[in-house]
């Protein structure tokens, strides 16, 4: 028996995916699943360009609204209730249609995760006292001693994937290269893969620059104002970690200024649309391009469609 169908829809932040999915939803039988790690958290709304109640109303979107910002959200986790999910999709006679920009949980679901093990705190908070007594240079070439592949991968200067390379190794007794080796199975989905992208990379910048104005005209400062207001969040949390986020938290703190706040906002959105494009354009399985904007994108999407049934 052939495999159910999935589309997939990636893309850099801002480059009109879920414009696309609107209109997808209007012409197929298909059923929205985010693929956004900053959509999980509730209360996270206009910084995180969340469909609004009338768009939700139109196209019910799942795996959005899912934690607390106080909660961690996983590959793993996303796996998990992505695959729930698309099940549930599928047994309704209908087309899973996913829809984000986090290509990590992407790969997740097509490729099965590495057995890697749960955090530590322990053997965490003694790498970061470690890092604080001989700094990151120093945890950085013992990376590279024991997991020169990993160590080649990543920065001196990127704390987070460092510490978390050296944890492995020192909870399990195996690189991280060995155990990302290890995947488990793939996903029980023929999938139609999709990336949209404007071809001029000054359009997106643009879109980018417009969509961050357009969130503060929206009350995105009200927002984080909020978020601090509760007095359990910091801004080391994952949640507030997503772009804009901590840059307006940096404002409301009183460490940077207002326009600071704009302009760094904006930047850290092209530099995450950058990541994406690396990932896409790296993709290891079958990607169709799509244009930005292009009237034709729904009819190649259904074109393909039709040609799997």
């Amino acid at each position: 028996m052939s495999k159910p169908l999935a589309i997939f829809l990636m893309g850099p932040t801002a480059s009109g995916k879920s414009a696309l999915a609107m209109e997808l939803v209007r012409r197929l039988p298909c059923d929205i699943i985010s693929v956004d790690s900053a959509l999980v958290y509730r209360g996270m709304d206009i910084g995180t360009a969340k469909p609004t109640p009338a768009e939700l109303a139109v196209a019910p979107h799942r795996l959005i609204d899912v934690r607390d910002p106080l909660q961690s959200y996983s590959a793993a986790d996303f796996c998990q209730d992505a695959l729930q999910e698309m099940t549930a999709i599928t047994a309704q006679g209908r087309i899973p249609l996913l829809v984000g920009g986090t290509m990590l949980y992407y790969k997740a679901l097509l490729e099965g995760l590495s057995p890697l093990p749960e955090a530590d705190p322990h053997i965490r908070a003694v790498i970061e006292a470690q890092a604080a007594e001989s700094g990151w240079g120093a945890l950085h070439a013992e990376l590279c001693r024991i997991d020169p592949v990993a160590g080649a991968r990543i920065h001196p200067n990127d704390p987070q994937r460092l510490s978390r390379a050296l944890e492995v190794f020192r909870i399990t007794g195996k690189t991280l290269t060995e155990l990302t080796q290890q995947q488990g199975p793939g996903l029980p989905y023929q999938t139609l893969q999709y990336g949209i992208a404007p071809q001029e990379r000054v359009l997106l910048r643009q879109r980018i620059a417009e969509r961050f104005d357009a969130m503060l005209a929206l009350g995105f400062e009200t927002e984080v104002r909020n978020l601090m207001a509760r007095g359990d969040l910091h801004p080391e949390l994952p949640s507030m970690r997503c772009v804009g986020y901590r840059q307006m938290w940096e404002y409301l703190s009183g460490v940077l200024d207002y326009a600071e706040m704009r302009y760094r906002g904006i930047v850290a959105t092209n530099q995450l649309a950058k990541r994406q494009m690396t990932w896409l354009r790296g993709w290891s399985h079958p990607l169709i391009w799509l244009e930005t904007g292009s009237q034709l994108n729904p009819d190649i999407i259904l074109r393909d469609v039709g040609s799997c049934e």
